[in-house]
């Protein structure tokens, strides 16, 4: 990872942070001046809590710590009341982070530990690894998935299939549908796009990765090419490969692997494939899901790549066959 991306990243989110903090502290001040009951409990609990850290930080009566906390508490109650009164005016006092899950630092804490949110994580794969490929992912969504593109012909002789493409792609939005839902489900299957170009598997791929990151999950995409090259120059030392590359790869939750069997193969490439694909299979500290996209035919796979390989897809993904009809011609 850049370090001048990461530092450059999180003055951003210290200035978006203390903007919903300012801004929330502004309509604090305004809703007081309305509600002066709700001034008089903050002052209150302000002045209880400050004297409770001087009660334990002098080690001294813990009665009097007791009934502090017991008066803290009354209040709190007597706060909760007056805020459910204000009504949805209440809600304004909350500063409105743009992540709810590490409110805008980047980083999760627990006690002494910490570990970086997914937003942030998110942020950093987009900068620097999906900034070419994601450059559109705002439109690629279900709601602009066009069904209309595909025929609504049943013609075996034309598409070899007994079912039209129109039918055959609401089959595989189904099956996209329930891995997403499923997604955190171990036993929930990774997914093969396999057909020729044109049929829109990488923008279903995108459809997906929209959704996913609506759920706080981390999407990283990589042509396949690209992807094995950086793993080799990360494996021999290369100084331009960034070096979280591959534990990026590795444990990213969605990895969309596009454009499988133009990366000019060799044994090298054929072992790095089986150890990725692999390892994220058998993640054993949460589930890692995969999408490969191909235009390869399941027998082009079993002709170019290691028998280990081609098993492990056909064990562990739901193969979705694209045909039809080069939607990009379509109007």
């Amino acid at each position: 990872m850049n370090n001048s991306t990461l530092k450059s990243l999180l003055i951003e989110y210290d200035k978006k942070r203390i903007s919903a903090e300012e801004l929330a502290q502004k309509n604090r001040e305004t809703l007081y001046t309305k509600f002066p009951e709700l001034a008089d409990v903050d002052k209150k609990l302000s002045s209880l809590a400050l004297s409770t850290m001087k009660q334990l930080a002098q080690n001294n009566d813990k009665e009097l710590i007791k009934k502090l906390n017991s008066d803290i508490e009354v209040l709190k109650k007597k706060k909760e009341e007056i805020l459910k009164s204000i009504g949805k005016e209440a809600e304004c006092i909350i500063p409105n982070y743009e992540c709810k899950i590490c409110n805008d630092t980047g980083y999760i804490f627990n006690g002494s530990t910490s570990k970086m949110c997914n937003c942030l994580k998110q942020r950093i794969y987009n900068i620097e690894y999906n900034k070419a490929n994601f450059n559109n992912l705002n439109k690629q969504n279900f709601n602009n998935f066009n069904l209309n593109l595909y025929s609504e012909e049943v013609s075996n002789d034309k598409y070899g299939a007994d079912i039209s493409p129109r039918e055959n792609i609401k089959l595989i939005l189904d099956i996209c549908k329930n891995f997403i839902a499923n997604f955190d489900n171990p036993d929930e299957k990774n997914l093969l796009f396999t057909g020729r170009t044109g049929l829109g598997k990488t923008f279903l791929s995108s459809c997906i990765a929209n959704e996913l990151l609506k759920q706080g999950k981390t999407v990283l995409y990589q042509t396949s090419s690209v992807m094995l090259d950086t793993i080799i120059n990360y494996h021999l030392g290369k100084s331009n490969v960034d070096p979280d590359i591959y534990n990026h790869l590795l444990n990213v939750d969605l990895l969309i692997v596009d454009d499988l069997g133009t990366e000019g193969i060799n044994n090298m490439k054929l072992v790095e494939l089986f150890n990725l694909l692999n390892t994220r299979l058998l993640n054993s500290s949460k589930p890692t899901k995969t999408i490969i996209s191909t235009n390869l035919s399941l027998q082009d796979m079993f002709e170019t790549y290691d028998e280990r390989i081609v098993s492990r897809i056909i064990g562990y993904y739901n193969i979705c066959y694209f045909f039809g009809d080069d939607i990009r011609f379509i109007h």
